[in-house]
């Protein structure tokens, strides 16, 4: 048996307790580069327990809908933010933790040019551009030791439609 998940569009205000939401929306911090550039400053909180920040890059194959979602992860030693490459809009799957078991997963669909950062220890997702491959700068913690939790569902969730 399989449990409907039906992708909402990625805002701030929704993806706030499971991250940042980096885009080039609004009015930017400052002008440099002679006015030739508008800096959307410091938008994600990079979390790291230890270890340093490295920059990978992801070269993800394409997700098409229906889509099942039978498992999350997290990573409890860092954030991991995601900066799409390519124009091609990707699906969000994230979860709150119920002592330390992914609960009411929801979903998003990040548009082009829409980044995310994940905080540290948040449920969620496989990388899932939709309809076409993705490429993705991926920022997260470089360290000793484990930093990967996977939680596999007992039945899935099925991504239908993106409304």
């Amino acid at each position: 048996m399989t449990r409907r998940l039906t992708p909402a569009p990625l805002t701030a205000e929704a993806f706030a307790p499971y991250g940042d939401l980096l885009d080039a929306s609004g009015a930017p911090d400052k002008m440099i580069n002679r006015g030739m550039c508008a800096r959307h400053n410091d938008l994600a909180r990079l979390d790291f327990a230890d270890g340093r920040a490295g920059i990978s890059i992801f070269d993800a194959q394409a997700r098409h809908l229906p889509y099942l979602v039978d498992m999350v992860e997290r990573h409890p030693e860092g954030s991991q933010a995601f900066l799409p490459l390519s124009g091609t809009p990707y699906l969000v799957v994230v979860a709150d933790d119920a002592g330390g078991i992914p609960a009411d997963p929801r979903a998003f669909v990040a548009a082009p040019g829409q980044a995310i950062n994940l905080h540290r220890g948040t449920w969620h997702g496989v990388l899932a551009p939709i309809g076409a491959p993705g490429l993705f700068a991926v920022v997260d913690r470089i360290g000793a030791g484990p930093n990967l939790e996977e939680h596999w569902f007992d039945a899935p969730y099925r991504v239908e439609r993106i409304d």
